[in-house]
Formats: C-alpha cells, sequence, structure tokens
C-alpha cells in the first residue's frame, strides 16, 4: 500500500514537471521580481528626487553650550558611537561656517523652536542662507512699504526690473558678438586666399567689425554701471550666532519665510523650483540652479543618434537577410555584428574620437576650414561625433532586432507576393517592411534607452561639464553640430563624484537621475505606442 502511494506520487510529479506548469511559475515570479526592482529603484529615486524642493521648515536649536544652531532638518538617526539619536541639520551659510551641514546630538539640545520670522535666501553663489532680516539699503528707490520684510520683496520687483533691462543689453551684446566674430572669420579666410588680392574687401570688413565692437564696447559699459547701480541695493540679515551679512539684491535668487508658509504657498514655491529645474541655467557647480542645458543636449543627442542609427541599421539587415547570399562573408558579418553588441562602450569613445574627430573632423578643417587651424572647428569634439558614435554603438541592435523580425515573416507571403507579379523590391517595401516595422522599433527602442544612459564614450568625443552656448540657436545656421554639450548622464557623475561637497550635491543627484529615466521612459513610451498603432494597422491590412 505504501509503496502504491509513492508510486502514484512519482508519476504525479514528473506528469506535473511535464506539463510545463513549474516554468510557468518560475518565470512569473522571475518576471514579479524584476518588477518590483524596478519599481523600487524609481520609488528610491523619486522619493528623494521630488522631496528635494519642498519647502521645508528653518529649525533653531538652542545647545547646552550657550550657542544656537538653524538650519533644515535633513535626516535623523542614532549616532553609531554613543547609540544617541542625532539629526543632520543643513545649517547652510557656507561663506560665513565653511560647511553646508552639521550632526547635532539630541543630549546636546535645550530647546526647539520653528521662528516665523526666519528667513532662507536662494543664492547665486555659496549656497543658501538662513537667517534673520534686519534692513534693507535702497539707494535711489522709493519703498513705501511697512514692515522690512515687505520692503525687502518690493525692492526685489524694483531689482527684477532693472535686471530684465540688463538681459536685453546682454543679448545686444551677444548678437554684436556674433556677428564680430562672424566677420573675423570672413576676414581670416579672405587673408588666408590672398591678403593683398582681397586688400579692399578685408578693409571693408575690418571697418564694420571695429563698428560693432565699439557699440559692443558702449553697451558694456552701459551693463556694467547698472550692474553696479543695482549692486548697491542690499539687504542686512543676522545668522543664528548673531553674526551680521550684508547681501546685494542681485545676488538674490528665491526668497522664503517657509515657517511662515501656508500649504498653497509651499506648493507655489515647489513648482516654480520645478520649472527653475527644467529651464534654468545651473550654478554652483552644477549643484543648484536648472538642468535645461544637459536636458537639451540629451534629447537631441538621442534624436541625431536615432536618425544615424535606425537607416543603417535597417538597410543593413534588409541586405543580409533578403539579398546577401548564405556564404562565409556573410556569416562572418553577422559574427562581428553580434560581436559588436559586446564591446564595452570605451571602446567606441576611444573608436570615435580617432576615426570621426582626428580622421574625419580633422580632414573637414583641412578642406573647408584651413584658414582657422590650428584651432580646430569639426575636429574636437561635438555633439555631431557624440551621436555618430553612439549611433555606432547602437547600431547592432538595429540590425539583429530588423533581421529576426524580417526573418519571422512566413515565407509563404514573399512567394505569394512574387507569384502575384511583384518584383522583389515591391514586396520588400509593401509587404515585408510593413510587417517588420513592431520588431524595428523594439530595436530602436533598445537602442534609444542605452544610448540615453552611455556616458564613457560621451566624455571622449563632445561631453563637457559646462557648455557656455546651446548646439541649437537663433543665430545662423541655427544648427551647431560643432559644439560641445551637456549630458544628464555626465552631471550625474560630476555632480556626485567631482564636485567638492557631496552631501550638499547628493539631492541633485537623485534629481538629475530622475531626469534621466523620465525622458527614457516618455521616449520608450512614444516609440512603443508608435509601435502598436503600426502593429495593428499593418497587420490587419496585411491580412
Amino acid at each position: 500500500m505504501w509503496l502504491g502511494s509513492v508510486f502514484v506520487k512519482g508519476y504525479l510529479m514528473k506528469l506535473f514537471w511535464k506539463t510545463g506548469e513549474p516554468y510557468v511559475l518560475a518565470t512569473g515570479a522571475a518576471l514579479a521580481i524584476i518588477l518590483v526592482m524596478s519599481l523600487t529603484l524609481v520609488g528610491v529615486v523619486m522619493s528623494n528626487g521630488l522631496g528635494y524642493f519642498w519647502p521645508r521648515a528653518l529649525v533653531k536649536f538652542e545647545l547646552k553650550d550657550g550657542s544656537a544652531a538653524l538650519g533644515q532638518v535633513t535626516q535623523q538617526e542614532k549616532n553609531p558611537i554613543s547609540g544617541i539619536r542625532r539629526f543632520q541639520l543643513k545649517v547652510g551659510n557656507r561663506d560665513v561656517f565653511g560647511q553646508d551641514f552639521r550632526w547635532i546630538d539630541e543630549q546636546d539640545i535645550t530647546t526647539r523652536s520653528e521662528p516665523a520670522d526666519t528667513v532662507l535666501l536662494e543664492r547665486r553663489e555659496h549656497g543658501n542662507y538662513f537667517g534673520f532680516l534686519q534692513g534693507v539699503t535702497a539707494e535711489g528707490l522709493n519703498l513705501t512699504a511697512a514692515t522690512p520684510y515687505e520692503k525687502l520683496q518690493q525692492a526685489r520687483k524694483l531689482v527684477a526690473g532693472k535686471l530684465a533691462a540688463t538681459r536685453k543689453i546682454k543679448e545686444q551684446m551677444s548678437d554684436l558678438n556674433n556677428s564680430a566674430e562672424s566677420l573675423r572669420l570672413k576676414v581670416q579666410k579672405l587673408e588666408y586666399s590672398g591678403k593683398e588680392k582681397n586688400a579692399a574687401a578685408i578693409t571693408e570688413l575690418t571697418a564694420v567689425r571695429e563698428k560693432a565692437m565699439a557699440e559692443f564696447s558702449g553697451l558694456n559699459e552701459q551693463f556694467t554701471a547698472t550692474q553696479a547701480d543695482i549692486g548697491r541695493i542690499t539687504a542686512q540679515f543676522t545668522d543664528a550666532v548673531g553674526g551680521s551679512k550684508d547681501i546685494s539684491l542681485t545676488e538674490i535668487v528665491a526668497l522664503q519665510r517657509p515657517n511662515d508658509m501656508s500649504f498653497f504657498a509651499k506648493c507655489g514655491a515647489y513648482l516654480e523650483r520645478v520649472r527653475e529645474l527644467l529651464l534654468d541655467d545651473p550654478r554652483e557647480s552644477n549643484t543648484e540652479g536648472g538642468l535645461f542645458p544637459a536636458i537639451f543636449g540629451t534629447v537631441m543627442m538621442v534624436l541625431m543618434m536615432s536618425l544615424f542609427s535606425l537607416p543603417f541599421g535597417v538597410i543593413a539587415a534588409i541586405y543580409l537577410r533578403e539579398y546577401a547570399r548564405d556564404g562565409l562573408m556573410t556569416r562572418m558579418v553577422r559574427i562581428a555584428v553580434n560581436n559588436l553588441a559586446g564591446v564595452p562602450s570605451i571602446v567606441y569613445g576611444v573608436f570615435g574620437l580617432g576615426f570621426f574627430v582626428y580622421g574625419i573632423g580633422g580632414s573637414i578643417d583641412s578642406l573647408f576650414f584651413p584658414e582657422r587651424l590650428p584651432t580646430p572647428t569639426f575636429g574636437t569634439g561635438g555633439i555631431l561625433w557624440s551621436s555618430l558614435t553612439l549611433a555606432l554603438l547602437t547600431v547592432p541592435v538595429v540590425i539583429v532586432a530588423t533581421e529576426e523580425s524580417l526573418a519571422s515573416i512566413p515565407k509563404g507571403i514573399r512567394e505569394g507576393s512574387l507569384a502575384l507579379g511583384a518584383t522583389k523590391f515591391q514586396t520588400l517595401t509593401r509587404i515585408l517592411l510593413p510587417m517588420a516595422t513592431p520588431g524595428i522599433m523594439t530595436g530602436l527602442i533598445l537602442s534609444m534607452a542605452r544610448a540615453a544612459g552611455e556616458v564613457a564614450p560621451l566624455m571622449i568625443v563632445g561631453v563637457v561639464k559646462l557648455a557656455p552656448t546651446l548646439p541649437f540657436d537663433t543665430n545662423f545656421p541655427f544648427f551647431h553640430m560643432d559644439r560641445k554639450f551637456m549630458h544628464l548622464g555626465f552631471h550625474i557623475y560630476d555632480v556626485g563624484f567631482q564636485s567638492p561637497n557631496v552631501e550638499a550635491a547628493k539631492p541633485m543627484v537623485f534629481v538629475t537621475t530622475m531626469l534621466l529615466l523620465a525622458i527614457v521612459i516618455i521616449a520608450s513610451s512614444v516609440a512603443i505606442y508608435l509601435r502598436n498603432r503600426m502593429r495593428g494597422k499593418y497587420t490587419t491590412s496585411t491580412f
């Protein structure tokens, strides 16, 4: 009886394994683990990134030694030595205290308060300032407000109007500078082709350039004088230990009293910080301010990479699958393509530097810009060479995905099209490619996701810590493919590992990571949507 039950259980177990149910359960469990890990990663990044913008209360600690500390509590934990709870306080005032953060043990605190009149200043340099407003010195301004804080707000509005005028002056100076540089290059080209032969044209262009430079100098003097006038408008503050400091209103980016703000006021301040992040330029060694140049550079680089890799990858896959004969050479090419997909990305960066930058870029400079040498134009890193390098890195993914998609189309469809009198090219363009489009889009999605996060090759062929100008602007020829650019992935590396103040830069690392993930998710979602549309359209129309 016992042997019979063992035999039945063993038979049922073998039958259970043969049905494949354990493998289905294992696959589902693996998928669940991957989803949990992915959601955990996104959750950690979002929780640390999104909370960075919320106006936190300013806490004042009175300590047993008679001193005081004012700042924002960023975290709390048990002291690893004493076991007593301690607080990490962001004290700000880096130019006064020489540090951004300070640990305070709970046993050293006598009183804890949140004064309503504390002020948080977001400055252009030296980080945030926490303190108490004492007064405003505004020469030439008629301030009618009653309280010092209202006077400061009124003065800031008046200063903002003057700063808007200086920005217009800067725009005019930028236009004049671009015109002068264009004229300088024209003169340089004429001198290279023959100084005596083009003497009249050189003299004329030089006169026009000198006139532009003279106008530039006049605007620069006006700009400097206006900045000096505005710089004399200051506000007086005191910190928690009683030290006083005069701060020019031109240095103040944002002004808050977080302890006296309502929930809706904090929401407004939060949205303003998000706007600053998405649309403004970085400052404070990329640890403060916005990320617009890095966002723009990342998106533009990915789009250019896709324009290069998709056509070449699809054409190569079509030739290998539909036209190339199955021989030794074709097999070697396929092996090479598969091996290229596993080459470290830094190797592509070295190849891009040697082939694209020094090879093609240097040749372009010799042929079209010899008068500018030895200063390189295209013979140095830029967004064009970065995009081509990443296109070379991702094109094997497109080739493999396209080949597999074409191979999955039943042979009878090809034969039926040819039997009805269609040529091979017509069959390819009207039947096979539309049916293979979902697979091609899958390869594009994978290549975009990989390219958006690559950093190592970009460090060699074009990305920089801070790009003063964008690769696209309103100056002819509008697209400047020779310019260097900023990238979110490199920004994460720079802020996280190269910043002199790692603890203060940590929130910006999470914020930048969140933006990079958002760009990858949005780009992939759009591509997946288009793929599903094409799959439904072409599958229905084909059958």
